[in-house]
């Protein structure tokens, strides 16, 4: 249950190295698009793709609201598209700063995908909210965000006659995940311990993603089993990022080689978040690899989360 899957190995080599993401051509026109952790990276990428594909408007949630708006330009120079983009401050570390996002989300006249994007993997413990920051960031806020956009998300749907997306950003590290905390009595309690901590916390948030969107999606279906928001996770692989910027040696050498060889480029590795945003209803709950629909973790997993 807590291993490798058979095939695992090979699966991902023959995912890094033989095969071809599409290139997006999904029309997001008369779209509004929301993104998270989108100054750098797989997000930024993914920005400007939407931005080539005719969004109305794509608002840029970041921390850092001076690199948001490079980010802006960037996308703006290369597109050749001005007054699209919209950058919003929102920092995952602040559950206020969450609920102030998600609050001004609510005066949009539209929202058609939400893509979470932000993210972190840290080497060291930290406490942020009274958790560890992993935990934090990547679990807690990732859904407090989700659950406030929900409604409007909702809304949206009906007024406009679409089906919305909400799309998590997850990692095929989820596989990697011991979870020994999992029988705690308190799990975030125990993931939160300093002397617990290990570098296992990255693959419990990813894991605990994915699987809480495997439950929820179906939650929100309705009778005639279709689906008012189109909710899914996705990995982008292996890729050039800014996510591995905080490790330190020795596995900041090993992340390094493994890059020159293995990894993606940051706009291959973006194309995965804009194939799920745009992706048909039999994605709704499931987690995508290499833009389609793929196998996560164990139904182990899943019973687990059912009965916990």
């Amino acid at each position: 249950m807590f291993n490798l899957p058979d095939g695992f190995l090979t699966s991902f080599l023959k995912s890094q190295l033989f095969t071809t993401l599409p290139y997006p051509t999904h029309s997001f026109t008369g779209q509004t698009i929301l993104i998270t952790g989108a100054n750098v990276g797989l997000g930024l990428e993914a920005a400007r793709h939407f931005v080539r594909l005719d969004a109305a408007k794509v608002i840029i949630g970041c921390r850092n609201t001076t690199k948001g708006e490079a980010a802006k330009l960037s996308i703006e120079e290369s597109t050749k598209r001005q007054n699209v983009i919209e950058v919003w401050e929102v920092d995952l570390s602040s559950y206020d700063s969450v609920k102030a996002f998600c609050k001004k989300a609510e005066g949009l006249d539209r929202l058609d995908c939400v893509v979470e994007n932000a993210g972190i993997a840290v080497p060291v413990f930290e406490e942020v909210e009274g958790m560890e920051s992993t935990i934090t960031v990547n679990v807690i806020s990732t859904f407090l965000m989700a659950l406030l956009l929900l409604p409007i998300l909702r809304t949206s749907g009906l007024k406009h006659n679409i089906t919305p997306h909400l799309t998590i950003v997850a990692s095929d590290a989820h596989f990697q995940a011991s979870f020994k905390e999992q029988s705690a009595p308190s799990i975030f309690t125990a993931l939160s311990q300093p002397s617990h901590f290990q570098s296992d916390r990255y693959n419990v948030s990813k894991l605990l993603e994915i699987l809480v969107i495997r439950e929820l999606a179906p939650a929100l279906t309705s009778s005639n089993n279709k689906p008012p928001i189109i909710l899914n996770t996705l990995t982008p692989g292996f890729c050039h990022s800014e996510l591995t910027r905080h490790a330190k040696f020795p596995l900041s050498f090993f992340v390094m080689i493994g890059k020159a060889i293995l990894a993606r480029s940051t706009e291959v590795g973006s194309r995965t978040l804009v194939a799920a945003a745009a992706a048909e209803e039999e994605t709704n709950g499931t987690y995508m690899a290499d833009c389609v629909v793929a196998e996560p973790s164990s139904p182990e997993w899943a019973m687990w989360l059912q009965n916990a």
